[in-house]
């Protein structure tokens, strides 16, 4: 989602959702603290700390062979909410407003992670919510589902020990054609993050917007980077993340075609016909923990 030097500039905004958020372009400046000043008042009083994360978890379900609801049943149970994460540092005096929007301090996110311990929350993994939508599976009280994109380094060495502390598991979209580059995961830390619970899904090869792929386009970023992941995790990669956020109905027929069954955007209302390859998420800034508390119960049906 963030600029590489071998990427794509990115070509959508998207900061704030619903009441919360509003749909903003790419050259957008909102400040992160002009983000979370949108979001308004008065905020929701955060729970009593010390709810933790004691809930029994719930057993993994089995995905292969469940049957896939029709999407009448799909769209008509309450969204959980999905945080998307991207660069875990300290912001630089190079960094722009606009980059910014996709950078948060290890602070914020330690107080945002304790926040959500305290209130009750329990992450949950996409194979959860892949079976709530369909089946309605159980989900354990308060679920939350934590995503990081792109791959970065310090989503390795900075957000993940914060997130051992409460035992939170997460969900990582990996853009291929960075792994093993400086300031970025390598094949090793990949394979521990699966080891060790978290989820790996597909972030394209170099970011490429999924709604210009012509020719080859569908083999290069989506049907050689699950190949490469696969190889690396030793899992299947069933789980799709569009760059950017952008998706197109068109799509979706392709990723089926090569083994993904869900697929995660931004703040687009979800396709009709097929809402699981269009599940949304929110990008997280560095909004104080009691405003991500309202948007997170402002923004998605399940509470």
């Amino acid at each position: 989602m963030k600029t590489h030097t071998f990427r794509s500039k990115p070509e959508l905004i998207a900061i704030l959702t619903l009441a919360l958020f509003c749909f903003m372009a790419a050259n957008c400046h909102e400040s992160p603290s002009k983000v979370a000043n949108a979001i308004g008042t008065p905020t929701p009083e955060l729970p009593t700390p010390g709810a933790g994360n004691s809930a029994k978890a719930e057993p993994m379900p089995s995905i292969d062979g469940m049957k896939v609801a029709d999407p009448k049943t799909i769209l008509g149970r309450p969204e959980v909410p999905v945080l998307c994460y991207h660069q875990v540092r300290d912001w630089k005096p190079t960094d722009s407003k606009t980059a910014q929007a996709y950078i948060i301090p290890p602070a914020v996110l330690a107080d945002q992670l304790k926040m959500l311990h305290d209130s009750g929350y329990h992450t949950i993994l996409p194979d959860q919510y892949y079976a709530y939508l369909n089946e309605g599976a159980k989900l354990p009280s308060k679920p939350v589902m934590l995503t990081f994109d792109d791959t970065d380094l310090d989503q390795y060495t900075v957000a993940k020990p914060l997130m051992d502390k409460y035992g939170y598991k997460g969900v990582f979209f990996v853009m291929t054609v960075s792994i093993g580059r400086p300031r970025y995961m390598s094949k090793e830390q990949i394979k521990d993050l699966s080891d060790n619970g978290h989820v790996i899904g597909s972030h394209t090869w170099d970011h490429h917007n999924v709604k210009k792929y012509q020719g080859k386009d569908w083999e290069i970023q989506v049907e050689k980077p699950t190949k490469q992941l696969e190889a690396i995790t030793g899992k299947k990669i069933q789980y799709f993340a569009y760059p950017f956020g952008l998706w197109n109905h068109e799509g979706i027929p392709e990723l089926k075609k090569r083994g993904m069954i869900a697929a995660f955007q931004l703040y687009a209302k979800r396709d009709e016909t097929d809402p699981l390859y269009s599940i949304r998420r929110i990008i997280v800034p560095a909004m104080k923990p009691a405003a991500l508390y309202k948007a997170m119960h402002e923004g998605f049906g399940y509470n």
